[in-house]
């Protein structure tokens, strides 16, 4: 079969651009390649999947079309294309003429009228078409053997349009009432006017009546009101409407069968453009493992541009560079001096700690069987001290030998007195300490120390020597295969390749931190590094350590009163619905909802045209029936059972008893940190059934109790102290409820009379304004008149006149250094604050307003966290530090030191940091987490 595919160019990557624009994808030298990387795996999927015969991809050029010539204002509208955008068609041109597929464009048409040419030509010569594109008015073309190929989105997968479905979603009758359909509706987006009034729904009930624009025009006796009028009033405009909506069929283009058949890709161009687009896992799936990026001079010559003002990063693409100019693959062990020597003798180990106590620094790492250092086993050690130079101490796996080996060691790593150098340094501290090594001295981490310099990219350490160094290191997989169950561990790697590939590790980490020291010097970021980030490994890793009590019986009673409660939901929704049927099904439960109950006429369906009944759907159904709120909550509580109460005993560890959390140091760039195994940042804390999950974290012992210490409004007093704005700093000094006060403030009312609705107003408005919150969403949140609640923000900002001071200070700040800072001087940078298209350029303003407030939050309890933590060891205290979850740290401890401990936590929670605005915390205490908290 003969299957043609002709591609929409500029619509598909204006969709990839911004299905990826909030997680932008920058390069190393500052190219957002989130377009090119989303239009990339949109053209693998059809290729792979697809299989076409023949394909070609369509392009408008600059020229003026008749549209345009005959209406001046179609399009006119339009924003200019954002500029990161614009900088990725070159980029795009480029890829599309590796994979040899053929770039279409006539000056005087659109790339609608080509694909609609070649459609029907392709037809008549017995192809299959595909006109591949997310525009909906390409549902005019479809015919026996024409249809619409809308590429994957949001989790959906493709969908495929044929002449029943245009007719199902438009409500017609023949696919060529979509013109019609068009013309009344009009569009926004072409500039396309319609006739005044007349929406989706009312066009295609005109339609349905009338069949065509003509024939209503004809028709108007038959109408009534506004209707009528408008219809009579702006005929005209309805017929150049259509005009515009209807696809030319008679472009003078060819379908060259022979220059549009599928060839093989250029392989050679494509693995040079994935390298300087640094497409690693991408070039790894279509080139295989030994794909690496290249030593692009693109990004050699802009990389330590980074931090150059915006418009500097934004000139960088501009650089262009021949293809004979890139290598073909980066320096790596094997093409590259080094001395990577193996210690297997008592000798050669106590002259290497011999040499290592000798120097101020050295960098090590550990090769383990594992990911998890709570039960990996050690295999080695490697050190280096020296760039290109290493060791590699093997570790045998007989216990005994195993901790008699550790201790030669033991002295230099609890050196206090010589800096340890690493990557991800949490991981080597908890397995080190399992073998009776508690690890001393200033830290420097490579991953951390990354993570200050450009939080919002990756820090693996392969990702970071290619970016840095040009240097491909050894990858995990050469020695114990890929991921799955079939791979084996670092026990089974001979000797010779295990020593070459610790050794390298440790080499590579020590040569990134000499790149990075001056880069933090450079981003004012070195003192936070030293100061709070590297220090807080130690507290982390203890933290982890220490391990968290879980009362598994309550979590199995917990466990039995939910499925109790889900069955009684169950049957429940099954009469209301009716019928006995799958509540966990899609496919059912669309049937049940919007065939059998027909809650709403207009429900989406996916691709295999099952109803989609995701929770997006379901809460705005749930005002229209109360079976709705019923599957919501019963979805709810099967996750809450699955997530939590049945999955929290399986991840008790079997030695300790205790589950031990795992912290996330470099993962949100607001500075943040996150948990996994379990995530207990996400454990709910809004409903009755969630919060009682918090009950089963118990004391590890008896005689000891839980205590829970949260900051107050700790957001808020930021703002206040950022902002320095008179009023607030007031209100906080004097010790009132913030909320009273700024309703007092905002309703010109005295404290006394103000009310629970007023106090609920101004609690919205006091967070709402950290998150960059409009008119709009505040009469949402809050459920009142749009006008109230602007006059409500505009009052807001007469009172609190420094925090809008600070707002318009901060935008114009990071407009002018692309970044903004916390109290601590960490950066959260801005790549598109100084957009040209509005929507991105307001996210962007919204996170130069949160970020310093949210980052400052998280400097703040990083701060305490390590104070409390020195205090507990100098005091040689019994009681641990167990959790860190958002503003609250959580402590296990006995009950002879609970007065000791809330003296240490309320002194170094309070006085973190020197601030104006009084910094105030709660402590509560019990018997499980829940009743302290």
């Amino acid at each position: 079969m003969k299957k043609l595919f002709l591609l929409d160019g500029m619509a598909l990557i204006y969709r990839a651009y911004f299905a990826l624009s909030k997680t932008p994808r920058l390069t190393s030298y500052g190219l957002n390649t989130g377009a090119i990387l989303g239009f990339t795996n949109t053209l693998l999927d059809v290729l792979k999947n697809q299989q076409p015969t023949h394909i070609a991809v369509v392009f408008d050029t600059a020229a003026p079309t008749n549209r345009q010539i005959e209406f001046e204002s179609y399009k006119a509208h339009r924003e200019k294309m954002p500029e990161d955008l614009a900088a990725s068609i070159p980029y795009i041109n480029r890829l599309i003429e590796g994979f040899n597929i053929p770039i279409l464009t006539m000056d005087g048409f659109e790339a609608d009228d080509i694909i609609g040419t070649l459609a029907k030509k392709g037809e008549q010569l017995g192809f299959t078409v595909y006109c591949m594109t997310p525009d909906k008015d390409f549902g005019q073309l479809v015919s026996e053997n024409i249809f619409i190929y809308k590429p994957a989105r949001m989790g959906n997968g493709a969908e495929v349009l044929g002449v029943p479905e245009i007719l199902e979603k438009w409500e017609i009758n023949n696919v060529h009432e979509v013109i019609d359909i068009l013309g009344l509706w009009g569009d926004a987006v072409d500039n396309i006017p319609g006739i005044p009034g007349v929406g989706e729904k009312t066009a295609k009930k005109l339609v349905q009546e009338f069949g065509s624009v003509e024939n209503l025009i004809q028709n108007t006796d038959k109408l009534k009101g506004k209707l009528k009028e408008n219809v009579e009033n702006f005929s005209e405009q309805g017929l150049i409407s259509k005009k515009l909506a209807t696809i030319l069929l008679d472009v003078p283009v060819e379908l060259d069968e022979k220059a549009f058949e599928l060839e093989e890709p250029n392989r050679e161009l494509l693995e040079s453009l994935f390298s300087e687009l640094e497409f690693r896992t991408l070039g790894k799936r279509v080139f295989g493992d030994e794909f690496s990026v290249a030593d692009s001079p693109v990004a050699k010559s802009a990389q330590m541009d980074l931090f150059a003002p915006i418009s500097d990063i934004d000139a960088a693409p501009s650089l262009q560079a021949s293809p004979e100019e890139v290598p073909a693959s980066l320096n790596n062990i094997s093409t590259t001096t080094h001395n990577y020597v193996l210690v297997d003798t008592l000798e050669k180990q106590q002259e290497l700690v011999s040499t290592l106590n000798s120097v101020k620094s050295f960098c090590f790492d550990t090769e383990s069987t594992g990911l998890d250092a709570m039960t990996a086993e050690l295999v080695g050690m490697s050190f280096s001290i020296t760039s290109s130079e290493a060791y590699y101490v093997p570790v045998s796996s007989n216990k005994v030998e195993a901790h008699t080996l550790v201790d030669l060691f033991k002295p230099v790593l609890q050196n206090d007195s010589i800096q340890k150098v690493g990557q991800n340094l949490k991981y080597d501290l908890l397995i080190l300490a399992r073998y009776g090594v508690r690890v001393a001295g200033p830290l420097f981490d490579t991953m951390l120390a990354h993570y200050l310099i450009d939080p919002d990219t990756r820090h693996n350490m392969d990702i970071l020597a290619e970016t840095y160094l040009r240097y491909t290191p050894v990858s995990i997989t050469e020695l114990i295969g890929p991921k799955g169950k079939n791979q084996g561990n670092m026990r089974d790697v001979e000797l010779e390749k295990i020593k070459e590939y610790a050794a390298e590790d440790a080499d590579i980490t020590l040569q990134l931190k000499e790149l990075f020291e001056p880069l933090l010097k450079e981003t004012s970021t070195l003192k936070l590094a030293e100061d709070v980030e590297f220090p807080l490994v130690y507290v982390l890793a203890e933290i982890e350590k220490n391990g968290v009590k879980i009362d598994e019986q309550t979590l199995k009673q917990f466990s039995v009163e939910i499925e109790s409660e889900v069955s009684k939901l169950e049957s429940t929704i099954y009469e209301k619905a009716g019928v006995v049927f799958n509540i966990a099904s899609p496919k059912q439960l669309g049937e049940v909802l919007f065939d059998k109950l027909q809650l709403d006429p207009k429900a989406k369906k996916t691709k295999t045209g099952q109803y989609k009944t995701g929770e997006d759907v379901l809460l705005t159904l749930a005002n229209k029936s109360d079976i709705v709120k019923d599957i919501l909550d019963f979805r709810q509580l099967q996750k809450l059972k699955s997530t939590y109460v049945d999955a929290l005993p399986s991840l008790v560890n079997p030695n300790s008893g205790l589950i031990h959390t795992s912290y996330n140091q470099a993962v949100a760039a607001t500075g943040r940190l996150s948990s996994t195994n379990p995530n207990l940042q996400n454990i709910p804390i809004r409903t009755e059934r969630g919060r009682e999950v918090r009950k089963a974290f118990i004391s590890r012992q008896s005689g000891w109790t839980i205590l829970s210490a949260d900051y107050s409004q700790i957001e808020l007093r930021l703002i206040a102290e950022l902002s320095q704005d008179a009023n607030m700093l007031e209100a906080f000094q004097q010790g009132l409820d913030i909320h009273r006060a700024t309703a007092a403030k905002v309703y010109g009312i005295d404290l006394e009379e103000v009310t629970s609705d007023m106090r609920r107003n101004a609690k919205a408005v006091n967070f709402g304004i950290i998150y960059g919150q409009s008119a709009f969403g505040l009469s949402q949140s809050l459920g009142i008149p749009r006008k109230e609640a602007a006059a409500i923000i505009d009052q807001y900002f007469t009172q609190y006149t420094g925090i809008r001071k600070y707002m318009g200070d901060i935008i114009e700040f990071a407009k002018e250094h692309g970044y903004v800072e916390t109290l601590l001087k960490r950066r959260r940078y801005l790549r598109d604050i100084n957009s040209a298209n509005m929507t991105i350029r307001g996210f962007a303003e919204r996170n130069a307003i949160n970020a310093p407030i949210q980052g400052s939050a998280a400097d703040l309890i990083k701060i305490a966290m390590i104070n409390i933590q020195n205090d507990i060891e100098q005091q040689g205290l019994a009681g641990k530090m167990i959790m860190q979850v958002h503003d609250e740290l959580v402590f296990d401890v006995p009950e002879s030191e609970v007065e000791a401990f809330k003296t240490i936590i309320t002194d170094r929670m309070k006085n973190a940091m020197k601030l104006q605005v009084p910094i105030e915390i709660e402590i509560g205490q019990g018997n499980n987490w829940l009743e302290a908290h």
